[in-house]
C-alpha cells in the first residue's frame, strides 16, 4: 500500500483483530501515534464544562437571538445574554425540575427548534444529572407519542407552536409524563386540558420563578452517567435511542480540539457560532458543546429559513457548519446569480475560479491560492456569511464532489467535510484543511478512536489489500455509545467486542483520508443474479452537476436499474435554452426531452467512473421537488428513505419499467 500520511497502523494488533487477521489492520491518527490526547483537568463531564468556561469568563456572550417586537425581528444586531446570566436561569430550571419531582437520572424532553430556552434546559439537565432526550422538530405526533413513552419522558420541554401537537399526545403520553413547560406563553385552555389530563403545563417564565423560589443545589453528573438518549429517524422501522454518556461527548470535543490545535486551527473566546441545524441531532450538539467549551458565542436563528441569510449577515459567524441540503441550495443560488450577471462577470468569475482551482491544486492553502480574485470575485460569497468565517464544515450526510469542490474554491476559507453517527457521537472523520486531494473524502480518523475495515467477500471489499483497502468501517473508543435504549438484541448487532460495525464501506486514500463508497445494507440482486450497491451507485451520480439528489431503485425481480432524479435547475434552464424548450423548472422537468438530456448526463457521468453495464440506469422520472421530510422521503438529516420513496414513487416505478418493456 502506498504512503497514508494521516493515519498510522497500531503496532501491537498488526496482525489483525482478535487472532482474525481477516478482520484487517487497526488505524489511529497522526496525531495520536503516542497515544489518545488527555481530558482537561477537572472535566470529565458537560457540566464541568459550562461550569469552567462560566468561572472563566462569567461576562463574556454565551446566548443571542435577535430582537422582536410585536411577533417580528427588529433590524439589528443580536441580543446576547452573558454565561453569568445562562448560569442562573440553569440553576433555576434546574431547581424547577427538582421541585416538581424530577429526580437525577430521570429523563427530560425537549421538543421544539434551536433557542436560548432549548439550550438552557440541555444545560439544566446537565446540572441535576437528568437525561436529556431531544426530538427533532419535524417529527409528527406518532413518532413524539412513541419517543415520550418509550424513554419515560417525566417531564418535557416543548416550543410554544409546537405545545398543540404534544397536547394531543398527552391522552397516550401520561404513564411518565406529569410536567410540561413551554417555550414562551401558555392558554389557559391550555392549562385545563393539561389538567384534565393529569398534566400540569407551565410557561417559560412561571417556571423560572418556581426555581427561583424554590432553589435546589446542582447535583452534578459523573462521567459514566447518561448525558442523552437521542434518537435516530432512521430510514426503516422504529426510531432507537442511543445512550450517550457525558464522557462519549467529552471525548469527542477533546479530540476535537487536539485535532484542530494540531493543525493550527485554535478556536477561543472570540469565536461565534451560528445555531440553525437541529440540536436534536449530535452534530450539531457537539458543535454547540464544543463552543460552550472554548468559551465561545451561540447566535440562534430566527427559525425561518428564508431568513438565514439576514440572520448570518447580523451575527457574522467564525465557523459555519451545515448540511450537504444547505450547501446544494447555496452552491445553486450562487451558480444562478451567476448566470444572471452578464457575459463579463461570468467570465471573470469562470477565469478566477479555473485560476484558483489550480492554485489550490498545486497545494496552496485558501488564503495564498488566488488573493486577487478573492477580493474580485469571491468575496462576495464571504461577506454573505457575514465576512468573518475561517472554517466551513459539512457533515450528517455525503457531500457531492462537484459541491465540494465548487465550494473550496468560492468560500475563501477552507472547506471541511466531516463522518460520524450518532452511535459515535458524531465527530469520527474530518477533513485537513487545505488538502485538496481529499475532496470527496472525510479525511483522517479522529485523534480519539481506533479504525479498521472488516473485508465483505460478497461484495468483493477487501480490508487487506495492498493498494486502496476495503471493508466495512469498525470504530472503538470512548465515544463509543453505551447501546440501543431498552433494545440490547439491536446493540448487541453492532457492538461487538468493543467494536460498532457502522454498516457504512470506506476505503483508505493514500493520504491517509478515508472515502465512504458504500453502504453495506443496501444491497440487491438483480433479476440475472448481479449484486448491486445501491448507495455507491448514488455517490456516482451524484457527482453530476445536472442533478441536486437521486434514488436509484432496482429489484430481484427485473434485470436494470431506474431513478428517480431532482435536476438542478440551473443545468436544466441552461440545456432547455440551448435547445428551444419553453416553460418553467416544473413544466421542464416533466418533458420528455428532458428527461433523455438528464438521463444522457447520468450515463456519462457513469462511463466517466467506469461502471459495470448492469449499474447503469435506464430510465428516470424527474422531480422539481427535493425529497423532503415533510413527504417522509429522507430522515431530518437527509439520508433517504427507501421503503417510503418506493411507496410514494411506486406508479413513476411501474411506468418506467413497462415502458422499457414494452419497447425492447
Amino acid at each position: 500500500m502506498g504512503k497514508i500520511e494521516y493515519v498510522v497502523r497500531v503496532e501491537k494488533e498488526e496482525v489483525g483483530v482478535d487472532g482474525d487477521p481477516s478482520k484487517g489492520h487497526v488505524y489511529r491518527s497522526l496525531f495520536a501515534k503516542d497515544g489518545f490526547p488527555p481530558l482537561p483537568e477537572g472535566i470529565s463531564t458537560c457540566w464541568d464544562i459550562f461550569e469552567r468556561s462560566k468561572v472563566k469568563g462569567p461576562g463574556n456572550n454565551m446566548l443571542g437571538v435577535r430582537e422582536m417586537k410585536d411577533g417580528k425581528v427588529r433590524a439589528g444586531a443580536y441580543v446576547w445574554k452573558s454565561y453569568e446570566q445562562v448560569y442562573d436561569n440553569v440553576l433555576q430550571i434546574g431547581s424547577a425540575m427538582r421541585y416538581v419531582g424530577v429526580n437525577p437520572k430521570g429523563h427530560c424532553g425537549i421538543y421544539g427548534m434551536n433557542c436560548p430556552e432549548w439550550f438552557t434546559a440541555m444545560e439544566a439537565c446537565n446540572a441535576q444529572s437528568i437525561v436529556c432526550v431531544p426530538l427533532y422538530d419535524t417529527l409528527g405526533l406518532t413518532a413524539v407519542e412513541y419517543i415520550l413513552n418509550h424513554a419515560e419522558i417525566e417531564i418535557a420541554f416543548a416550543q410554544e407552536t409546537k405545545l398543540p401537537l404534544i397536547m394531543k399526545s398527552l391522552p397516550n403520553c401520561t404513564t411518565f409524563l406529569k410536567t410540561l413547560v413551554s417555550f414562551g406563553a401558555v392558554t389557559s385552555d391550555q392549562r385545563s386540558k393539561g389538567q384534565d389530563a393529569g398534566v400540569t403545563i407551565y410557561a417559560w417564565q412561571d417556571f423560572l420563578d418556581l426555581g427561583k423560589k424554590n432553589k435546589c443545589d446542582v447535583t452534578p453528573p459523573k462521567k459514566e452517567d447518561l448525558s442523552t438518549i437521542m434518537y435516530t429517524s432512521g430510514t426503516t422501522g422504529e426510531p432507537k435511542g442511543v445512550m450517550l454518556t457525558h464522557e462519549n461527548v467529552v471525548n469527542t470535543i477533546a479530540g476535537l480540539d487536539w485535532y484542530l490545535k494540531s493543525l493550527n486551527e485554535v478556536m477561543n473566546k472570540d469565536d461565534v457560532y451560528f445555531s440553525f441545524l437541529p440540536l436534536a441531532h449530535i452534530f450539531d450538539r457537539v458543535a454547540e458543546e464544543m463552543f460552550v467549551f472554548i468559551g465561545g458565542s451561540i447566535g440562534f436563528w430566527q427559525g425561518d429559513i428564508k431568513k438565514v441569510p439576514e440572520d448570518i449577515k447580523e451575527l457574522k459567524p467564525t465557523l459555519f457548519v451545515g448540511v450537504p441540503r444547505v450547501f446544494d441550495r447555496l452552491t445553486t443560488g450562487i451558480q444562478e446569480k451567476i448566470a444572471a450577471s452578464g457575459r463579463i462577470k461570468n467570465w471573470l468569475f469562470q477565469i478566477g475560479f479555473s485560476m484558483k482551482l489550480f492554485w489550490l491544486k498545486k497545494g496552496y492553502k485558501q488564503d495564498q491560492a488566488s488573493p486577487f480574485f478573492d477580493k474580485l470575485v469571491f468575496d462576495k460569497v464571504k461577506m454573505g456569511l457575514g465576512g468573518r468565517v475561517r472554517l466551513v464544515i459539512s457533515g450528517a450526510a455525503p457531500l457531492s464532489g462537484h459541491v465540494e469542490k465548487f465550494l473550496r474554491v468560492i468560500m475563501c476559507a477552507p472547506v471541511m467535510q466531516g463522518y460520524g453517527l450518532t452511535e459515535t457521537c458524531a465527530a469520527s472523520f474530518l477533513q485537513v484543511p487545505d488538502v485538496i486531494s481529499m475532496n470527496g473524502t472525510v479525511g483522517p480518523p479522529q485523534p480519539i478512536i481506533d479504525v479498521r475495515l472488516e473485508s465483505v467477500p460478497e461484495l468483493g471489499y477487501d480490508a487487506l489489500r495492498e493498494d486502496s483497502p476495503q471493508g466495512e468501517i469498525c470504530i472503538r473508543g470512548k465515544t463509543l455509545f453505551s447501546g440501543y435504549y431498552k433494545r440490547p438484541e439491536l446493540t448487541e448487532e453492532v457492538l461487538i467486542n468493543g467494536w460498532f460495525h457502522t454498516g457504512d464501506i470506506g476505503e483508505w486514500q493514500k493520504d491517509g483520508a478515508l472515502k465512504i463508497i458504500d453502504r453495506k445494507k443496501n444491497i440487491f440482486k438483480l433479476s440475472q443474479g448481479e449484486y448491486v450497491a445501491v448507495e455507491n451507485l448514488e455517490n456516482v451520480y451524484n457527482e453530476s452537476s445536472s442533478v441536486d439528489a437521486i434514488w436509484v431503485y432496482g429489484n430481484s425481480f427485473e434485470s436494470f436499474l431506474v431513478a428517480v432524479a431532482v435536476p438542478n435547475q440551473q443545468a436544466l434552464e441552461n440545456w432547455a435554452n440551448s435547445n428551444g424548450e419553453e416553460g418553467d423548472y416544473a413544466t421542464l422537468c416533466k418533458s420528455p426531452k428532458a428527461q433523455k438530456f438528464i438521463l444522457s448526463e447520468l450515463t456519462n457521468m457513469g462511463k466517466k467512473k467506469g461502471l459495470k453495464g448492469f449499474e447503469f440506469i435506464k430510465a428516470v422520472h424527474l422531480d422539481s421537488q427535493p425529497f423532503d421530510v415533510e413527504r417522509d422521503l429522507t430522515t431530518p438529516t437527509f439520508k433517504l428513505k427507501r421503503p417510503q420513496l418506493l411507496k410514494y414513487y411506486q406508479k413513476e416505478i411501474d411506468v418506467m419499467y413497462n415502458k422499457i418493456k414494452s419497447n425492447s
